[in-house]
Parts: structure tokens; C-alpha cells; sequence
């Protein structure tokens, strides 16, 4: 399922390309996936259909098309705070991009029928921790994967503001995903082949909108064979932080505030530090041939006969660029931290200060 917009050259073209079709249409999805780069949730070998608006599938490890995954998010409306369930949770990239949403009072829980597919999404995840810029642990709702059936999930547990189906839901087992919600709360799952938001008004009253045509594999029915008897499922606890957490969650929250007001007062741009050059950037559009046969999707490149003529114009074009980049180089600068700066320049003991940053090596 895939193939809505055109192949992006890299992670932020992508992004452009899916705000342009109005897959993307909010500020916060729009954050949450320029963070996170897909192809860090592909394996090495298949990097190179990482910007390609289509599902990618090897062995158990799936992702969806990005079309899909971005009308997920703006259909689950997320805001900080939140407590989410992620069914059918696989490698964790919709998990890590809501929970940079949710914040630091959010939940974030998955449920991963696969073994390999949990350990193949705690690996990425210990990825994103250790070397995105876009990772601040006090900022992030960590998503936490527990193995099982989604269809076993224990009855006493708690229930959900947002909760999302990875996988095709049969009409029977409806009832069942909406009562994880709480009231008030948000479902998103693929029903009857149509991406479904349903949406908890009171304790028995629900509203339902088709989103889009979509193909997904069905829920894998639990398997009693072995023991006779069901494997229930329990989700993890709801963590509770520690004072000291939210007190430096608090303080960081209002130097960021203090630092967001002096910024705007000053120069009226937030605190966005943009680069003093930026390179133009030359688009160009390819065709993409997308092709069906028996569940599987192959994408072919071709050229259309303007692309011939056009040649040797952005050659010239692309040359006369690249002329006029290397006398200053035209590097950006560096970004600033300015969150390190002022808790640094703070009179108060140096432990202190270094307790309320967060520092990582890379």
C-alpha cells in the first residue's frame, strides 16, 4: 500500500512531499517526523526505498507506507499528556514519533506478536536514544513493547486515550478494540478495508469516519493448541516519575519558557537558528511506476521525454551551483544549545546545574 506521493531524495523531501499531497497537515506530526529518520528503521541493504512512499516487509519486520503512518497520526491527534497503545506495534517508529509528542506525563505501550520484531524495535529505539539531536530524555515518552497477542490483552487492564491497529480488524473483533478506549479517546485501525477513526463520545455512544481505502494484512487469531486455555497479555504498569524528575522537568520547562520570551523579544523568530546560506536545491520530479502482482509491490523509475531534453540544462545548472558554493563553502552554523547556556550561567552550584541538563555522549 503506498505509492501517493513521489520518491524523496532524502528524509525532509519526503516530509515535503507528504505536507504538498496533505498527508501531513499539522505542525506537531510534521516535528515528529522530521526527527525521526525512516531509514534508520530499515536494514542496511534495503536503505534505498527508504524514501519511497511505500510498505516495506522482510521477514516479520514491517513498515507501512508513510502516507499511511502520517494519516494515522493527524487521525489520532495526539497531545502531550496522553496515554497511547500501539497494537501490532513492530519496529517502534510510529511508537517513537508519538512519544515525542506525548512528552514526559505521557504512556506509551506496544504490543508485538514477534519476538525478533520486539528486539529489532528495542535496538532502533536504543539507536534513536543514543545519537538523534531531536532526543531530550526529559522531554520523551519512552515507548515501552511487550510480547503477545493484541487479541489477549487482559481485561483488567487500563484503558486508553489513543490506541492504533497496525493490522486489518475483522468486523467481530470491533467491539473489542473500543472498549481499550476511555471515553473521550481516539481508535484508529484499518476496518472492512478502511483506515477507520472511531471516536469514544460517552460510555456507549461512538462516532465513526472512513478515512481511506487501505490493504492490510488481518490480526493473527490466538492459537490455544498448545495449553487449551488463553495467554493473557499484561501491559506494563503506568510509570510514575520521581519528585526529583519532576522538578527538574519543571525547572528546564520554565528556563525553556524565559529563554522562548527573550528570543521572541528580541529578533520575533522563536528559537529557530537558521543557517545563513541555504543551498537551493534543484527538484525534480520522477515518475513512479507502481505496480501490483500478487501482493507484492515493485516500484520501476522511468523517464519521461522532457527528463532527455532537460538533461544537459541541469547539468549546466547544477555545475554553475556548486561554482558558486565552494568560495565560502556556505556551511551552516553550528546549532546552539540554548538551554545549556543559561542553566550554565545560573548562579547555583555547579552539581546542580549539571543535574538539570542532560548530557550524552555520542
Amino acid at each position: 500500500m503506498g505509492g501517493a506521493v513521489s520518491a524523496g531524495e532524502d528524509n525532509d523531501e519526503l516530509i515535503d512531499n507528504l505536507k504538498e499531497a496533505q498527508y501531513i497537515r499539522t505542525e506537531l506530526v510534521e516535528q515528529a517526523f522530521r526527527a525521526i529518520d525512516r531509514a534508520d528503521y530499515y536494514l542496511e541493504e534495503f536503505k534505498d526505498n527508504a524514501y519511497k512512499d511505500l510498505a516495506w516487509k522482510h521477514g516479520n519486520i514491517h513498515l507501512s507506507a508513510p502516507c499511511i503512518y502520517s494519516e494515522v497520526m493527524e487521525a489520532l491527534d495526539l497531545q502531550p499528556g496522553l496515554s497511547f497503545l500501539n497494537l501490532g506495534s513492530g519496529t517502534g517508529y510510529l511508537s517513537s514519533m508519538v512519544g515525542l509528542i506525548l512528552g514526559p506525563f505521557g504512556v506509551n505501550h506496544g504490543v508485538e506478536l514477534h519476538s525478533d520484531v520486539i528486539e529489532y524495535a528495542k535496538q532502533k529505539l536504543d539507536f534513536f536514544i543514543k545519537t538523534s539531536d531531536s532526543f531530550d530524555k526529559f522531554e520523551f515518552c519512552e515507548p515501552s513493547f511487550v510480547i503477545g497477542n493484541c487479541l489477549e490483552i487482559s481485561p483488567d487492564c487500563t484503558q486508553y486515550d489513543r490506541v492504533y491497529c497496525g493490522a486489518g480488524v475483522q468486523k467481530e473483533h470491533e467491539d473489542y478494540m473500543k472498549n481499550l478506549l476511555k471515553v473521550g479517546g481516539i481508535l484508529v485501525m484499518p476496518l472492512e478495508e478502511k483506515l477507520t477513526k472511531i471516536t469514544r463520545t460517552g460510555p456507549s455512544a461512538w462516532e465513526t469516519k472512513k478515512i481511506l481505502a487501505v490493504s492490510f494484512a488481518p490480526l493473527i487469531q490466538p492459537n490455544h493448541a498448545d495449553s487449551g486455555k488463553s495467554r493473557l497479555v499484561h501491559l506494563p504498569p503506568v510509570a510514575v516519575r520521581s519528585l526529583q524528575d519532576l522538578a527538574r522537568i519543571a525547572i528546564r520547562g520554565t528556563i525553556k519558557k524565559i529563554i522562548h520570551q527573550e528570543t521572541m523579544s528580541k529578533s520575533g523568530n522563536g528559537l529557530k537558528n537558521p543557517p545563513r546560506f541555504k543551498r537551493r536545491r534543484v527538484r525534480r520530479r520522477r515518475m513512479e511506476t507502481i505496480v501490483f502482482l500478487d501482493k507484492e509491490v515493485f516500484a520501476s523509475r522511468i523517464s519521461s521525454p522532457s527528463d532527455d531534453n532537460n538533461n544537459s540544462e541541469e547539468m549546466e545548472e547544477d555545475k554553475h551551483e556548486e561554482e558558486e558554493t565552494k568560495p565560502s563553502e556556505l556551511k551552516p552554523d553550528p546549532p546552539v544549545n540554548f538551554l545549556r547556556e543559561k542553566v550554565l550561567s545560573l548562579p547555583l552550584p555547579d552539581p546542580l546545574k549539571y543535574y538539570l541538563l542532560y548530557y550524552r555522549e555520542k
